[in-house]
């Protein structure tokens, strides 16, 4: 159901010596970044019409059903196309969404990451894997409520049981030559045995309750859903190990409270960060601050803002 729309909007750009954090609306904002200017980037959208995260009509998650959300959804995905160099990748955080008796008319699930990997192959990315991530089903079932994941189900009628909800990291890549390698085990951000473990494509030794806490209480408002696949910093890290290098720029479109660009400094890159909330965004410059490490390096926002 869409919220009513009456949110202010707002526009706000903070700089630092490694990130740039931007409030507004990342179709909008995006359309501030060069061309060719970001080397890789990982975030989380809205689940189509799953939640509401606020009363903006420029938030995605105020879609009415699927094809409103995916008829926008493509704006963004052209623009992380435009801006991405080329043969380098981006990472998008999704899960299969519930379908709802009260929404959908049936109970099952719908498959969100399926149709994000259409949309993505008609902007002209290409689908190049998707990694998933191992659920603790008492843990979910415990935070969801979901009917599926009940022992009561379980011991009255399994079969309403299922598996639980696996996040997917679904990687694309824009088409052309990579032009700087990317070369992890040179820079010591892993070796050939941790990558045995990562290339497995099953990620079952992430801990789910490792998500960016710094102040986040603080910045959820009184009418906001709890998120029903928070994204863990150690997939963050994979991400930002396996698919950039130290000193190169790692960009969220949809960033929250930070965690992508949190992760980002903290593995010494840089970060830009579009988050259109302004309550989240007040708590990702809190985050960002608290990872901000000694020592400057040339301010980001004037190296990446080459508009055509």
């Amino acid at each position: 159901m869409v919220a009513p729309l009456n949110e202010e909007y707002k526009k706000r750009t903070v700089e630092h010596d490694k990130w740039t954090a931007m409030l507004g609306d990342s179709v909008e904002r995006l359309g501030e970044i060069g061309d060719e200017s970001i080397d890789l980037s990982i975030y989380s959208p809205p689940f189509a019409d799953l939640y509401v995260y606020s009363s903006s009509p420029r938030d995605l998650g105020n879609s009415r059903n699927w094809s409103e959300f995916f008829d926008h959804y493509k704006y963004i995905i052209r623009e992380m196309l435009r801006v991405t160099k080329e043969g380098r990748v981006t990472c998008v955080h999704t899960s299969d969404i519930p379908a709802l008796k009260q929404n959908d008319g049936y109970i099952g699930l719908k498959d969100f990451p399926g149709r994000v990997i259409e949309a993505y192959e008609r902007e002209g990315w290409i689908f190049y894997g998707r990694a998933v991530i191992g659920k603790n089903p008492q843990s979910q079932a415990i935070r969801t409520h979901s009917k599926g994941l009940l022992f009561v189900q379980l011991e009255k009628d399994s079969v309403w049981s299922r598996p639980a909800l696996l996040d997917q990291i679904l990687i694309f890549r824009k088409p052309g030559d990579n032009a700087v390698p990317i070369t992890p085990v040179e820079n010591g951000d892993m070796d050939r045995d941790t990558w045995i473990e990562w290339a497995s494509g099953i990620w079952t030794d992430i801990n789910e309750t490792e998500v960016l806490q710094h102040g986040h209480n603080h910045g959820r408002a009184s009418d906001d859903e709890k998120h029903i696949c928070p994204l863990q910093l150690e997939t963050i890290e994979r991400c930002v190990k396996l698919y950039s290098n130290p000193g190169e720029v790692v960009l969220s479109p949809f960033a929250g409270i930070g965690s992508e660009g949190y992760v980002a400094v903290k593995n010494n890159r840089r970060a830009i960060l579009i988050e259109l909330k302004e309550s989240y965004f007040e708590e990702l410059l809190k985050n960002m601050r608290a990872a901000d490490a000694e020592g400057g390096v040339p301010t980001l926002f004037e190296w990446a803002k080459q508009v055509t």
